[in-house]
């Protein structure tokens, strides 16, 4: 692989893309990097979390009414709960921006074609050319990593209610 036809290419995409495709990219970079944060979170710091909570709920007391037990439990599960979903609502609203990113290059792209039309008439292709290929790097580039990073946020979302579920169980065993 050829690092320097890489970097051309690269390069050639970013100037047909315009400005929205560096606001795609900018989105893409932080979508990307809150996904590793949860995936570290629920990998390496998660169990030490679940360990500590446990460690609270067998140091109450042994007489405790059972309506009071039912809302510690909850109030464990609801702890282990908000940490797992940090930043959950950030990565949806990405999720959900990204395609729109796409979209307004879409409807940027073709404003330039219709400048062209409109100054050249249909004679000038290159220029329409131009509008059109910022249209769909844009629409593809917003849809592609918004499409990726949908799977991966359904699953840090499926992975936390199930820790949080088996969490409660455990709690409720050791009652």
């Amino acid at each position: 692989m050829n690092w320097l036809n890489l970097s051309d290419g690269m390069a050639t995409l970013f100037e047909q893309g315009g400005l929205v495709l560096w606001a795609i990219l900018g989105s893409s970079l932080l979508l990307w990097f809150l996904l590793v944060e949860r995936y570290w979170f629920h990998i390496v710091q998660l169990p030490g979390l679940r360990e500590s909570l446990r460690k609270e709920w067998q140091s109450r007391p042994s007489q405790l009414d059972s309506v009071v037990m039912l809302r510690r439990i909850n109030a464990l599960v609801g702890d282990l709960r908000a940490e797992s979903n940090r930043n959950m609502l950030a990565l949806q609203a990405l999720i959900a921006i990204l395609p729109l990113l796409g979209l307004l290059g879409t409807v940027s792209g073709m404003i330039k074609v219709f400048d062209v039309i409109t100054v050249f008439g249909t004679g000038n292709t290159r220029g329409m050319a131009s509008g059109i290929s910022e249209a769909l790097v844009t629409t593809m580039a917003g849809l592609f990593t918004a499409l990726s990073g949908l799977y991966f946020v359904s699953d840090l979302g499926r992975r936390a209610e199930i820790t949080a579920r088996k969490f409660e169980a455990e709690l409720v065993e050791d009652e």
